[in-house]
């Protein structure tokens, strides 16, 4: 079997370390292994996909002379029709380096935003589909046009074609050890972010179930309670701490008193508790029923929202969430 028989290699092989390295990230490991797995999927292999499909044709170097007086056979075509290795390297770089910020824009529309799962998860399926496109554009170019890989008769380093006489120019030396040296520091930036992302915020929010709200109300909840009978509430609790967490609300009843700006809790009692397990992502509805116990006009109901376990004197400086509601019980 021939080299052009494999013109396909270099795109099957894109899309399987593509789904390799996905997976690979998506399990919980860390350090140099994670880097390693992480740069040629934000570096390279997208960019290469998508140039693929701009490129896939191969390269057709040839000589000619641009007048009848000056004919110098080393002198390249100004379009050759394809790109040579080294052309066809730096831009699947640079295409990469477009590829993932687009597909992290796309990101922030999702429920998940700019997180390290979804931008890996998007990049890989990105690049899987250019790669397949890149295949088809291969396959419509004539068999003998065709890009095919080769490490033979090719350097991904700039090189000169020398003179006459068959001498390389040193010249080119200073660019490839500017190139080397810019690619180097490159992937130690994307190696840096892949193994360290950023904090993202992380919170819960607790909030309760309100009734319609028009010019004539004054309340967004029922503050008419009555002592002895079975009385409800629902809360909402939406979990975006980007991983699961079990949480426990205490109802209390209070009787508070009030001077100037300060409130003072004279009394409380814990009416009930109620814990839920949430997902990230998820909203977890808690209907909450009690009775109440203390009786007047300076009254105030409290929920408590703890990560695990509630203790038996809850508070607002120890809760993770609280929703103060002055009421009246009769």
């Amino acid at each position: 079997m021939s080299d052009s028989d494999w013109w396909f290699f270099d795109l099957t092989l894109v899309i399987a370390v593509t789904g390799f390295v996905t997976f690979g990230l998506f399990t919980p490991i860390s350090g140099a292994v994670r880097v390693l797995l992480g740069i040629p999927l934000l570096l390279f292999l997208p960019g290469y996909a998508f140039i693929s499909i701009l490129y896939p044709d191969a390269s057709k170097a040839g000589y000619r002379s641009f007048d009848d007086e000056t004919r110098e056979p080393n002198r390249n075509e100004l379009n050759n029709g394809g790109l040579q290795p080294i052309e066809r390297f730096v831009l699947s770089i640079v295409a990469s380096i477009a590829i993932v910020p687009a597909v992290a824009l796309v990101a922030t529309a999702t429920p998940w935003g700019i997180t390290i799962l979804p931008v890996l998860a998007g990049t890989a399926f990105v690049t899987i589909a250019l790669a397949l496109v890149g295949i088809v554009q291969r396959y419509r170019c004539p068999p003998n046009r065709r890009y095919t890989p080769s490490l033979s008769g090719a350097s991904l380093l700039f090189s000169n074609a020398g003179d006459s006489f068959g001498r390389s120019d040193p010249s080119t030396r200073p660019y490839n050890v500017m190139f080397l040296a810019a690619l180097l520091v490159l992937a130690a930036v994307v190696g840096f972010a892949v193994a360290s992302p950023p904090d993202h915020d992380s919170y819960t929010e607790f909030y309760l179930e309100t009734e319609e709200v028009d010019g004539d109300t004054e309340y967004l909840y029922d503050e008419s309670l009555s002592a002895g009978e079975t009385e409800s509430i629902t809360a909402y609790i939406a979990n975006e701490e980007h991983e699961e967490r079990s949480y426990e609300t205490a109802v209390a009843l209070q009787d508070v008193s009030y001077d100037n700006d300060s409130v003072s809790v004279n009394d409380q009692d814990v009416l009930t508790t109620d814990s839920a397990t949430v997902a990230h992502g998820e909203t977890h509805e808690q209907p909450l029923e009690f009775e109440p116990t203390i009786t007047g006009d300076d009254v105030r109901l409290v929920l408590f929202l703890y990560e695990g376990e509630a203790p038996d004197d809850p508070d607002e400086e120890s809760a993770y969430r609280t929703i103060k509601l002055p009421v009246t019980v009769s």
